[in-house]
């Protein structure tokens, strides 16, 4: 992780966003960026305001001197952009090495429409690096102790894993890996079970703590179980694949639910490469 992407616009949630973005700056000794993006529906006010990207940048300086606040070492930059939110900022960060996005995922700001809450579904399909995003009320001085990553029955829901282990390290937190039984079957335990075992075998590799558990699942309401679970857990942060696979419960169409659920950070992993795993 060398550069944090942070989507400003200058909402009590892309201050969350933020602040999560300099904790994560300070341990991994990445570069922070903070972009705003000069949407189409923006040039009514910039015809209206003559001064309208110059009080944006002041804003913007505002809260670069905000992070360096918080932690003088890091370096910070700000940008503003120009086109979709979710196009600009994907596209950004994809020209930087080993970025990440951080977004809050709603947002309403003085200077232009909440974007981030109109867009987070957008970008998180669009993004080819991780998105973590959150609610505004998210706990910002709590530390991140307990990763939970569900493990389901698909070739690549172990990609997670390598992503998990980094911020398990960085924070010295643990790992706990959720083997999600659904459909609740011999053959579908039996995958979770294979699936398990490899993703237990990269944590030990890389010399994280970790426990593992399963449930078995016999209802539909898959989403809701899950993100119960990992409040009981005390979990901090919810580690998903961005997924096709209908039978997941990342899919698209449970997307939006999880997003307007979840009372923690989730960290959304774009699905580069299938792993194979022997029934």
């Amino acid at each position: 992780m060398k550069n944090i992407l942070v989507g400003i616009d200058f909402s009590n949630s892309a201050m969350t966003a933020m602040r999560h973005a300099v904790a994560l700056a300070l341990k991994s000794n990445a570069t922070l960026h903070l972009v705003w993006v000069k949407t189409p529906g923006a040039m009514k006010n910039i015809e209206e305001n003559s001064n309208y990207l110059g009080d944006i940048q002041t804003k913007l300086n505002q809260w670069v001197d905000l992070c360096k606040k918080e932690s003088p070492q890091t370096s910070v930059n700000s940008f503003i952009l120009e086109g979709k939110v979710h196009i600009a900022i994907t596209q950004y960060a994809k020209n930087l090495p080993e970025s990440i996005i951080v977004m809050g995922a709603h947002g309403t700001s003085g200077f232009e429409e909440g974007y981030i809450g109109n867009n987070a579904y957008r970008l998180i399909n669009e993004s080819d690096v991780p998105v973590l995003i959150m609610r505004e009320n998210i706990q910002i001085n709590r530390d991140l102790h307990k990763i939970f990553v569900p493990i389901d029955t698909s070739f690549e829901t172990l990609q997670k894993i390598k992503y998990a282990i980094q911020l398990a390290k960085l924070f010295a937190a643990q790992i706990l890996l959720y083997g999600v039984n659904y459909p609740n079957n011999p053959d579908v335990r039996h995958i979770i079970n294979v699936q398990l075992r490899h993703a237990a075998d990269m944590c030990d590799e890389a010399n994280v703590r970790y426990n593992i558990e399963t449930e078995n699942i016999n209802h539909n309401d898959v989403c809701n179980t899950i993100l119960e679970s990992a409040h009981n857990y005390d979990a901090n942060l919810i580690v998903i694949m961005r997924e096709e696979n209908e039978t997941d419960f990342t899919a698209s169409r449970n997307m939006r639910q999880i997003l307007s659920t979840c009372a923690m950070p989730l960290y959304i992993i774009p699905n580069v490469n299938a792993y194979t795993v022997s029934r």
